[in-house]
């Protein structure tokens, strides 16, 4: 009859502790002394550990998260009798315990496992139904690999250094032969264009290089769609310019924006999903109880998005005043990280230049952003006539995974609502 034994934690060369990142088997499992049992990971490697000898798994010891020591009970094994232990643990010793640190810590009984091997480090760690080492898993993700659709031609189908590689260079003469890349799209055509004319390169500047790879993950990750409208800012606009001058006698300038600003403030509480993120897995969403409203500055370096604190509990001419402020700071290179960060909602306005609508990109983590295009007159049916009238166009761009249609243009016609009668921004 066999005897019931615990599975030990080995030398783990140095470490102190690792921790338990796979249970390769449950209650119950038969296993044979070669058969990995648990996955082991320290800050510089993994490690697979065999059972040992042949038995059944009676009790696990540890669950996934777990750290450990050396010496810890990983899982308690009923071994298969003296004669059968005898016959198939060539390689293991009788007790996990005392067994060598090279033969416990492998995946194989043949192959060493100390956390300091660089060759281990990159062929013992297993996940779900990819097994590779960190080093692979660190140079995947670096180049955008999606290991499951990778063949590894190591023990047990694990990805090896040599798999990626052969990998990168299938895909990279495929692309140069007009295939795809690793994202599925079309690689940008090299081209010299001096062939047809005179050149000149011109520099990215560092917030366009910056933005730029932003923008295009936002672009590619978030389902985008865009909800238009417009806004009668007749009274508004007759409103701000009667105190305009009063203003500008303190140097503050009252602009359109700051209205929109109070107006989203009040939207986004009647609509509190708009004012919310998506948490990393995209399974919960993440409202949130405070209103930082960011709004992009054209600078001559590249549009930033600094964020104004708190706007619910600010007036129109402490927002005027901020606004200013940090778009002057905006321009003279003198925002800190600090100052675009914490946004709920963003606002991009090119009332000031010109256009009827655009879509703007979404600044992740948020779930959407208000475009301001330059209002005009506009002759509007009222009343049985025609009547001119100050029109604001607005683009509503939201993240379709939170936000549905309908939602969207509720929203829309709200924040025109408010924006069409100047009393609901001042009570």
């Amino acid at each position: 009859m066999g005897a019931i034994k615990d599975l030990t934690v080995p030398d783990l060369g140095g470490a102190t502790e690792v921790v338990v990142i796979e249970l390769l088997v449950k209650p119950g499992d038969k296993v044979k002394a070669d058969t990995s049992v648990v996955t082991l990971e320290s800050d510089k490697a993994t490690m697979e550990i065999p059972a040992g000898e042949e038995g059944v798994v009676k009790q696990l010891k540890v669950k996934v998260g777990s750290k450990v020591g050396m010496g810890a009970v990983l899982m308690t094994l009923e071994t298969a009798g003296a004669a059968a232990t005898a016959e198939k643990s060539k390689p293991a010793a009788a007790e996990p315990a005392q067994t060598t640190p090279a033969k416990q810590a492998s995946s194989t009984p043949q192959k060493p496992a100390s956390p300091a091997s660089e060759e281990e480090e990159d062929e013992e760690q297993g996940s779900g139904d990819v097994h590779a080492g960190p080093g692979v898993r660190r140079l995947a993700r670096e180049f955008g690999i999606d290991l499951s659709n990778l063949r590894g031609t190591g023990p047990k189908q694990r990805v090896l250094k040599e798999d990626l590689q052969s990998f990168v260079k299938t895909k990279l003469a495929s692309s140069s032969e007009g295939g795809a890349t690793f994202g599925g799209l079309a690689p940008a055509p090299l081209i010299d264009f001096t062939q047809f004319g005179q050149t000149e390169i011109e520099e990215l500047s560092r917030i366009q290089k910056i933005s730029g790879k932003n923008l295009h993950r936002n672009w590619v990750s978030i389902p985008h769609v865009t909800q238009f409208g417009e806004a009668d800012i007749t009274e508004l606009e007759a409103y701000r310019q009667r105190h305009k001058a009063r203003f500008e006698k303190e140097k503050i300038k009252l602009t359109p924006l700051v209205f929109i600003m109070k107006a989203v403030v009040d939207a986004l509480r009647q609509f509190p999903q708009f004012n919310a993120s998506l948490d990393p897995k995209g399974e919960n969403l993440i409202l949130k109880k405070y209103f930082h409203i960011g709004v992009a500055v054209d600078t001559p370096n590249g549009l930033v998005v600094p964020v104004v604190r708190n706007v619910d509990q600010k007036r129109i001419r402490a927002l005027a005043q901020e606004l200013a402020q940090l778009s002057e700071k905006a321009r003279n290179k003198q925002l800190t990280p600090g100052d675009m960060q914490g946004g709920c909602f963003s606002i991009s306005s090119l009332g000031g230049i010109g256009g009827t609508a655009f879509t703007p990109i979404i600044n992740a983590p948020e779930v959407a952003i208000l475009g301001v295009s330059k209002a005009a007159q506009k002759p509007i049916y009222q009343d049985g006539g025609f009547i001119p009238r100050l029109m604001l166009p607005l683009s509503l761009s939201y993240d379709h995974r939170v936000i549905d249609g309908a939602q969207a243009a509720r929203f829309i016609v709200y924040l025109s609502e408010l924006l069409g009668d100047i009393r609901h921004l001042l009570l």
